[in-house]
C-alpha cells in the first residue's frame, strides 16, 4: 500500500503514503474493464463483487435489466402491440387512396354501363334511322317506279281493248315501257347498293323485286292480252300481272316502319303507307276504266264502252278501298295536315268530276246501265279527266317519302348528337367522381401526412429534447409549452390531432414530474453521499494514524486491508454523486504526475498487488481531473481483475501521441468478450443511458462512461491480441497539462 495517492482532500502530496516501485507480475495480465458489460448489481460484497461498486465476475453472463423492482420506470423503444395477423388484402390494410377507389368502383362501374346501355341505345337508334334513310332512298325510287308501272298499265289496259293491238307496234306502251326501264334501273342499282343483312324487315321481299324487275318484259308480256271472239278483255288479269310488280313495289314501306322503333317514324310510315294503298286503288279504278272505255270489238272502228261484271265488280272493291285507305291516311297523318296536302286537288271540279264519273260507271249493274253512264266519254277524255288526281297524288307521294327521309335524318342527327351528349355526360360525370375522390383522398392524405410527419417528429425528436432538457436541468428553468400539431379541422383527423397534442402534453407533464423526482433523487443520494464521505474520510484519517503507529506486520496488512475496504466504500459514495450529476467536492489545485495516478487508482483495488504498470509516459494530469480520472481508472482495474484469473497480471501502458494526447491500455487475459457484446458497451461508454434502476446493477459501466464524458476522455474496449480484452483510455490534451510536462524526459518508469 506504499506509494498510493490519498485523495482525501485538497492540495496535497499525492504520494504522502510513501513511494514504491510498480508491482512486477505476469505478463499475462487480465483485462481492467471486462466488469463494464451489464451484469449483478455494481458493489455488491461478496467474492463476486469488486468494491466501490465494480461489477462482479457475475456480469459477464447476466443482463442488467433482469429482475427490476416492481414499479421502475424504464425508458425504452416502444414496443406495437401483438395483434392477429391480417392478410394484406383485408380491408383494415387498406390506403386511403384504395379505399375511396374501391368505393367509386361499384358506381363508376354502375355509370358506364348505365351509360354504354344509352350511348348503344343512341347508337342502335341512328342505326336503325341510317337503314330507315337507306330504304327511304330506295322507297322513293321504288315509289316513281310504282307510278311508271301503273302508267304503263294504263296504257296496256286501253291497248289490249283493240283488236290485233300489238304491244310493240303501240307507241305509248312503248314510251311508257321505255320510262319503266330507266326507273327500273334506277331501283336496281339502289338495291345493289344496299347491305340487306343489315336492314331489318323482310329483305327477300326487296330481293323478290329486284329478280322480277329483271323480267318485266315477261310480266309485260303477260298483262297483254285481246280475248278471242270479240268479248271484252279481262282487265285484270292484265291489272294482276302489274301488280305483281307494283305491290312488291309498295311493300317497300312496311320495311320502313320494321326498320325504325320510334314512334314518329312508325306513325309517318304508316301514313305513307296508306296513302300510297289509297293512290294505288285509284290506279286500278282508271286503268280498269279506261280499258273498259277503250274496248273495241272486231270490225268495229270506234269504242264500244264494255266491262265485264268481274271487271267491274274488281273496279268497284278499288274505288271502296281507296276511300277506306283515304280516311286511315287522314287519321294517321291527321286531319289538318291532311287537307293542306291533299285539300286542294280535292276541291278541283275535275278532280271532282272525275270520281263521281267513276263511281257512276262502276255502280252501273247491267252492260246498258254501264252504257248510258258513260255516256260518250271516251278513253282519252277518262284519262284527262283522272289525270289531275293521279298527278296530284303521284308528287303527294313522292312529298311523303321525302317528309320521311327528312324526319328520318332529323331523328338520326338528334340520335347521334344524344350519344355525344351522353357519353359526353358520362365522361363528365366520371371526371367530376375521379377528381372529386382525387380531392378527397389528396386532402385526406395531406393531413394525415402532416399528422404522421409532426406526431413522428414529437417522437423522435421534440420529446426526447424536452426530456433530455429536463433531465439536464432544473424543470422549474424549461419551458414546457408545447406546440399543438397545427390541424384545425372539425373531421376525425382533426379529432386524433388534438388527442395526440393532449398526449404529448401529458407526456411533457410527466416527464417534468420524472425530472423533479430525479432531481429530488439525487438531492437525496448527494446528502446520503456527502455524509457517508464524511464519516468515511475520518475514518481513513484513523486508520492511517493506526498504520503509522503499528509495528506488527501482521496487523498492519490487516490494517492495509481495513484501509482497501474504506477506500473503496468512499469510492462507492462518490459513484452515488456521479449518479446525482454532481462532482466529490475535492479537487487538486495542482497538476499530479500521471504515474501517480495510475498509482493511486491500483492501490482502491482489492486485488493491487496484480497490477502491474509498465512504461507510463511523463506527463501530469491537471488537478481537476485528478479525482475523477483516479475513480474512472479504479473502476477500469478493479473490473479488470475481478474477470481475469488471480494467477494472471493487469498490465497498464501509457503512450504519448505526438499532437499531445496520452493514451493508457489496460490488458487482461480474461475470458474476453463477444463482438456483440463490446460494441454494445463502447455504445454505453460513449452514450451513457439516462438514470434508472437499472444503473444501480452496472454502476461501474455508467459511472466510467459519466467521467469521461465530463472531461472528454475517450474510452473504448477491443479484444486483446493474447486474449481478453484491452480498456483503451485517451486523454486528451487539456487533461494531460502539456504544458506543464517535465522537459527533458519522454518517457518514465515506475520504481
Amino acid at each position: 500500500m506504499q506509494g498510493r495517492i490519498k485523495r482525501g482532500g485538497g492540495a496535497g502530496n499525492p504520494a504522502d503514503r510513501g513511494s514504491a516501485g510498480h508491482q512486477q507480475s505476469s505478463p499475462n495480465a487480465p483485462h481492467a474493464a471486462e466488469g463494464l458489460r451489464p451484469g449483478p448489481a455494481a458493489g455488491r460484497s461478496g467474492p463476486e463483487a469488486g468494491p466501490g461498486g465494480a461489477p462482479g465476475k457475475g456480469d459477464r453472463n447476466t443482463k442488467g435489466d433482469q429482475d427490476a423492482p416492481t414499479g421502475a420506470t424504464r425508458v425504452g423503444p416502444v414496443t406495437p402491440p401483438k395483434t392477429q395477423r391480417t392478410s394484406r388484402f383485408s380491408l383494415s390494410n387498406w390506403r386511403i387512396r384504395t379505399r375511396l377507389t374501391a368505393l367509386l368502383v361499384l358506381p363508376v362501374i354502375a355509370a358506364i354501363v348505365l351509360g354504354g346501355l344509352r350511348i348503344q341505345g343512341s347508337l342502335q337508334t341512328q342505326q336503325q334511322l341510317d337503314n330507315v334513310a337507306k330504304l327511304g332512298d330506295v322507297a322513293q325510287a321504288a315509289t316513281l317506279l310504282a307510278i311508271a308501272l301503273e302508267t304503263e298499265r294504263d296504257d296496256m289496259a286501253a291497248a289490249s281493248g283493240v283488236p290485233g293491238q300489238a304491244v310493240s307496234s303501240n307507241g305509248t306502251v312503248m314510251y311508257d315501257h321505255l320510262q319503266t326501264v330507266r326507273k327500273n334501273q334506277t331501283l336496281s342499282n339502289l338495291i345493289d347498293s344496299l347491305d340487306q343483312t343489315q336492314l331489318p324487315g323482310n329483305g327477300v321481299d326487296i330481293t323478290s323485286v329486284q329478280t322480277k324487275l329483271q323480267n318485266l318484259g315477261q310480266y309485260e308480256q303477260t298483262a297483254f292480252s285481246y280475248p278471242a271472239g270479240g268479248q271484252a278483255p279481262d282487265l285484270q288479269k292484265t291489272i294482276a300481272a302489274f301488280d305483281g310488280l307494283i305491290t312488291p313495289l309498295t311493300q317497300i314501306t312496311q320495311d320502313l316502319a320494321l326498320a325504325s322503333s320510334n314512334l314518329q317514324l312508325v306513325q309517318a310510315t304508316r301514313s305513307l303507307q296508306a296513302f300510297t294503298q289509297w293512290h294505288e286503288d285509284m290506279a286500278i279504278v282508271r286503268s280498269t276504266l279506261l280499258g273498259a272505255l277503250a274496248f273495241q270489238p272486231t270490225g268495229a272502228t270506234q269504242p264500244t264502252p264494255t266491262i265485264s261484271p268481274s271487271d267491274r265488280q274488281y273496279a268497284l272493291s278499288a274505288l271502296q278501298d281507296a276511300a277506306t285507305a283515304q280516311k286511315e291516311f287522314t287519321a294517321l297523318y291527321g286531319s289538318a295536315k291532311a287537307n293542306n296536302l291533299t285539300g286542294a286537288w280535292q276541291s278541283n271540279t275535275n278532280i271532282s268530276d272525275a270520281q263521281r264519273f267513276a263511281s257512276q260507271a262502276l255502280t252501273a249493274t247491267s252492260p246498258s246501265a254501264f252504257t248510258s253512264a258513260v255516256g260518250g266519254t271516251g278513253p282519252q277524255d277518262w284519262f284527262n279527266e283522272s289525270k289531275t288526281q293521279m298527278t296530284q297524288m303521284a308528287q303527294d307521294e313522292s312529298f311523303l317519302v321525302q317528309e320521311l327521309n327528312t324526319t328520318s335524318a332529323d331523328l338520326r342527327s338528334q340520335a347521334q348528337a344524344d350519344a355525344y351528349a351522353n357519353a359526353g355526360l358520362i365522361v363528365a360525370v366520371l371526371l367530376v367522381a375521379i377528381l372529386g375522390a382525387g380531392l378527397v383522398a389528396r386532402s385526406m392524405v395531406r393531413t394525415l401526412a402532416k399528422l404522421q410527419q409532426t406526431a413522428e417528429d414529437v417522437a423522435e425528436h421534440t420529446l426526447p429534447e424536452m426530456v433530455r432538457k429536463l433531465s439536464e436541468s432544473d424543470p422549474q428553468d424549461v419551458d414546457v409549452t408545447i406546440q399543438p400539431l397545427g390541424i384545425d379541422t372539425r373531421d376525425e383527423i382533426g379529432h386524433v390531432a388534438r388527442a395526440f397534442d393532449k398526449v404529448h402534453s401529458q407526456a411533457v407533464r410527466l416527464a417534468a414530474e420524472q425530472a423533479l423526482l430525479r432531481g429530488n433523487i439525487n438531492a437525496m443520494f448527494t446528502n446520503l453521499s456527502r455524509r457517508s464521505q464524511g464519516l468515511i474520510q475520518r475514518q481513513l484519517a484513523m486508520i492511517s494514524e493506526l498504520e503509522s503507529r503499528e509495528a506488527d506486520p501482521d496487523q498492519l496488512a490487516q490494517l492495509f486491508k481495513l484501509d482497501h475496504l474504506a477506500t473503496r466504500m468512499r469510492r462507492n459514495g462518490e459513484n452515488l454523486l456521479v449518479l446525482a450529476g454532481e462532482d466529490p467536492g475535492r479537487r487538486w489545485t495542482r497538476p499530479v504526475p500521471l504515474v501517480d495516478v495510475l498509482r493511486a487508482a491500483a492501490s482502491e483495488v482489492e486485488q493491487y498487488e496484480r497490477i502491474e504498470l509498465a512504461s507510463v509516459p511523463t506527463a501530469d494530469v491537471a488537478g481537476r481531473v485528478v479525482n475523477d480520472l483516479v475513480h474512472l481508472l479504479a473502476e477500469l482495474l478493479e473490473n479488470a481483475t475481478s474477470f481475469s484469473s488471480p494467477q494472471t497480471r493487469v498490465k497498464v501502458t501509457g503512450h504519448a501521441l505526438p499532437d499531445g494526447r496520452v493514451l493508457v491500455e489496460i490488458h487482461d487475459t480474461g475470458i474476453g468478450l463477444s463482438p456483440d457484446d463490446l460494441a454494445e458497451i463502447n455504445e454505453r461508454l460513449a452514450n451513457p443511458p439516462v438514470v434508472d434502476v437499472s444503473v444501480s446493477r452496472r454502476m461501474g459501466l455508467f459511472v466510467v462512461g459519466r467521467l469521461s464524458l465530463r472531461h472528454g476522455i475517450r474510452i473504448q474496449l477491443r479484444p486483446s491480441d493474447s486474449g481478453g480484452t484491452t480498456a483503451l483510455v485517451m486523454l486528451p490534451v487539456d487533461v494531460t497539462n502539456v504544458a506543464e510536462r517535465r522537459a527533458g524526459a519522454a518517457l518514465g518508469h515506475v520504481g
